[in-house]
């Protein structure tokens, strides 16, 4: 297994820069283990079941970009990885030269202290809770690939319509998809849904750059499975339906440890042995990173590549505010 074997070229023309006016608008491709369909995601309802339980990420994307200054007056760009005490937080920071240790950083008049690295990024003291600062200081943090700035309609667009729990860098984009008719459909046909939560930190865009893929650090992130989401997965009489990667780590995770409750580095790679998660719906992903690596071993790495390549060729909109598919387990 290469991280090669992972590659396509993809138009750049192909990468959205913005969401759709509906969100429900925007296409789905079904994958089929010798066949796809090519729907509008407003269709989702007609492939499940009442049987079925959909599994979706209520975490709820935080103001997590920070622009500012050092207190030497060079510019500075923080961008949240992860809270890890109410008024401190690890941060991956931008300048022309990193700060030291016991320097500062100023955005808008407050403070923020640099207390020191841990690997990657920068442990950052807040003069108040981490939330309540990013919120007046923030931006919202587009992902890299998308070439702008945020605009006011990127507040409510990067964020699901049930995002309850604060704590994300960025978006479970499976979900970004969901609007309210979508949802009422579902509960008419009897369709359950239940929630978990996973906060993705900023390392979800952190690319494989060893040539083995079984060589890529995973970065850690925080999850929950609520008691009564493990009582409606334990009594699910037909599938679960994961929506985003970040559900299927969760779910996973948990089978694996026996923890509805913790932290996670799980990497999933073919040949990965599924044990919680039935069907899952995703976006389209960046060429060899974990997330494509996690669906071509959820549906198979052939079947994922021609899928693809379809998407491709038909010009599927890509990433975070591209298009969406749905697929099942293939073994």
């Amino acid at each position: 297994m290469r991280t090669e074997d992972f590659s396509f070229e993809l138009p750049p023309a192909l990468i959205a820069q913005q969401p759709l006016a509906r969100r429900s608008a925007s296409r789905l491709l079904v994958l089929e283990q010798d066949a796809m369909r090519h729907l509008r995601f407003a269709d989702l309802p007609d492939l499940l079941a009442p049987e079925d339980l959909l599994v979706v990420n209520d975490t709820q994307v935080l103001r997590a970009r920070l622009v500012g200054q050092k207190d030497s007056g060079g510019a500075v760009e923080a961008l949240l990885e992860r809270v890890v005490g109410e008024r401190e937080a690890l941060c991956q920071v931008r300048a022309s030269k990193p700060p030291k240790a016991g320097r500062h950083l100023m955005f808008g008049r407050e403070r923020v202290a640099v207390e020191g690295r841990c690997g990657a990024f920068f442990r950052l003291v807040f003069p108040r809770p981490v939330a309540e600062f990013l919120q007046r200081h923030g931006q919202v943090p587009l992902p890299p690939y998308i070439d702008r700035q945020p605009d006011v309609g990127d507040e409510t667009r990067y964020q699901t319509i049930y995002a309850a729990t604060p704590g994300a860098v960025a978006a479970p984009t499976a979900g970004l998809h969901f609007d309210t008719e979508v949802l009422a459909r579902l509960a008419e046909k009897g369709v359950a849904v239940a929630n978990v939560t996973l906060h993705i930190g900023a390392g979800t865009f952190q690319p494989v750059r060893t040539d083995d893929p079984r060589d890529h650090a995973m970065h850690a992130e925080r999850y929950t499975v609520p008691a009564a989401t493990r009582a409606a997965i334990d009594g699910c009489r037909g599938r679960v339906v994961a929506v985003g990667t970040t559900v299927v780590r969760t779910l996973e995770a948990a089978a694996a440890s026996g923890a509805d409750e913790g932290e996670t580095r799980l990497f999933i790679l073919p040949g990965y042995r599924f044990r919680a998660v039935d069907a899952l719906i995703t976006n389209f992903h960046l060429p060899a990173s974990t997330l494509l690596m996690l669906v071509s071993a959820f549906a198979g790495v052939a079947p994922v590549r021609r899928a693809y390549g379809a998407a491709v060729e038909r010009g599927y909109r890509f990433y975070s505010y591209g298009d969406a598919m749905f697929c099942e387990r293939s073994a």
